[in-house]
């Protein structure tokens, strides 16, 4: 059945047999960004214990006596939060104790998967870990769900589609593990004060109201209360402490640094004027930048806009880094509301700035509350794998078919964002970025309204507004088809990927309908 994206999905996914797995619900194909809009979707309640009975302390000696006291069974899910990014120790401590105590068949419902995380992918070999449902999927984990090894297929959302899932019931959590900076003996615990910060824990907030179990682990006990708490002690059951939870130094990657690559600059310095030339660039606008190194530069070819028309940022939302909090120490933002961290400057802004707020992913991006800031986004400025000629974006796998990324928030702006602008060169390599048609779609066309390349700019056609704003400005555009075409002069046309039947991973749209599939890769014969 092809959904509104043009998409094959297997009849066998909208089958019964998925209805146990998405809490008694079966698959819809996706039908469009709007398709739930107005509907009512019934929150699952978070879970409470009754009668518990007061205790002194929650604190547990280990991470396995933790695994041992939360009840954790074979067939069940655990989940983890990412916001220590590659320098994350937690899951890989608590997995390793869940595979000594000999529990299999488990499924990890992680806000995201890296490189850090290799090991699972042995566990995905040997058929203890069964199950994956993530944002992010890169490294290991990536390769051997790629080439079929999963026993299921895994299945990805975006951060706020997660969200979405966790409180309607898509998923349930049995066993939640937070890896928490600071915490006191009953569960109160921070991102801040200690020696492995990460500045917030945006991303497990919806696990500790959710989950059977919360299990926090930290490496820093602080004396009771631990406030301003980020996750509360009424949603935990136990507390280890452990040497070490995370390395904070590698949280930033080489994709979230300022880059100094000329191409780079003159797609930041292109987006600004495109931003600077629409009805939304006023005096108390809001903005999101993505992690890549061109869509972070446009911070620093906004502030002279920003100065030149004497207006500032009312807020600015997502994934933080240290240029947009250099402008709200210079006064020209109002407030950062944050999600995660990804790098130390941001971390050391959050701990100082009482204008920089920690807010919950469901505040964030959940497309199910009555408030997600993206809905309120003015601009968004996204990176992208691909770009195709109907708009559609790849965030996800690579141009060899391997699960390589995560659509993280890049569908849940794209969505909301008055103006979502997709930065991204126009080749990479020998491969040609603007493309026929995507491998795989995480971003909708339809959500996509500018693409800027180093090569020209393209408007959705859509976006008759948009068109009459950049040619008002006088900036030049044109169709993207013949964008596609310019880089397929340059590179040659890329050989069409060859596929197995099997259904590897299912790309789920925020609303919990299938945007797309990824079916195992066949190895190229030589």
């Amino acid at each position: 059945m092809k959904n509104a994206v043009g998409r094959e999905i297997p009849e066998s996914l909208l089958k019964n047999q998925w209805k146990e797995a998405r809490g008694g619900k079966g698959y819809e194909v996706y039908q469009g960004r709007n398709y739930r809009d107005g509907t009512y979707i019934r929150k699952q309640g978070p879970r409470t214990a009754i009668g518990e009975k007061p205790q002194e302390s929650k604190l547990l000696p280990s991470v396995r006596e933790a695994v041992i006291k939360s009840g954790l069974k074979d067939g069940m899910t655990v989940s983890f939060h990412h916001h220590f990014r590659d320098g994350d120790y937690i899951v890989n401590m608590v997995m390793k104790e869940i595979v000594d105590l000999g529990i299999k068949d488990i499924t990890i419902a992680a806000s995201s998967l890296g490189s850090a995380h290799d090991p699972i992918a042995d566990y995905i070999e040997q058929g203890i870990v069964t199950g994956i449902q993530t944002s992010g999927i890169r490294g290991r984990i990536g390769d051997v769900v790629s080439h079929g090894k999963l026993k299921t297929p895994a299945i990805l959302r975006s951060h706020g589609g997660r969200v979405r899932a966790v409180e309607e019931g898509d998923v349930h959590i049995d066993v939640a593990f937070i890896g928490a900076p600071t915490s006191d003996e009953y569960g109160n615990a921070r991102a801040l004060g200690g020696k492995s910060d990460c500045g917030v824990l945006s991303y497990s907030a919806v696990d500790a109201q959710y989950a059977d179990k919360v299990v926090v682990i930290t490496d820093t006990l602080k004396p009771f209360p631990n406030f301003p708490a980020s996750i509360h002690g009424i949603d935990v059951d136990y507390v280890v402490k452990v040497d070490e939870i995370g390395n904070p130094k590698k949280i930033a990657s080489a994709a979230a640094r300022m880059t100094q690559n000329p191409r780079d600059l003159m797609m930041a310095e292109a987006t600004a004027k495109i931003m600077a030339a629409t009805p939304w660039f006023r005096d108390g606008f809001s903005f999101q930048t993505g992690a890549g190194g061109p869509s972070l530069a446009v911070n620093r070819f906004i502030e002279p806009l920003m100065n030149e028309r004497n207006i500032k940022m009312s807020w600015a939302v997502g994934g933080i880094t240290g240029p947009i909090c250099d402008l709200l120490r210079r006064g020209l933002v109002g407030t950062i509301v944050d999600t995660q961290d990804f790098d130390v400057a941001a971390i050391d802004d959050i701990r100082d700035n009482p204008n920089h707020y920690e807010i919950s992913a469901s505040e964030y991006a959940n497309p199910a509350n009555k408030g997600a800031f993206v809905n309120k986004l003015d601009f968004v400025i996204l990176a992208a794998l691909e770009v195709d000629v109907d708009f559609n974006v790849n965030v996800i796998t690579g141009s060899d078919g391997v699960l390589r990324g995560a659509p993280g928030g890049h569908p849940d702006t794209a969505a909301g964002a008055k103006c979502c602008i997709i930065v991204t060169p126009l080749t990479r390599g020998r491969m040609a970025t603007i493309c026929e048609k995507v491998v795989t779609v995480t971003t909708p066309g339809e959500c996509v309204d500018v693409v800027v390349t180093d090569y020209g700019v393209a408007v959705n056609p859509k976006r008759q507004d948009i068109i009459e704003y950049l040619d008002r400005a006088g900036i030049r555009h044109m169709p993207i088809k013949e964008l596609q075409e310019k880089a397929y002069s340059m590179v040659g046309r890329p050989e069409e990927l060859q596929w197995k039947d099997k259904v590897v991973a299912i790309l789920e749209a925020r609303d919990g309908t299938i945007l797309d599939v990824v079916r195992e890769i066949k190895p190229y014969s030589l």
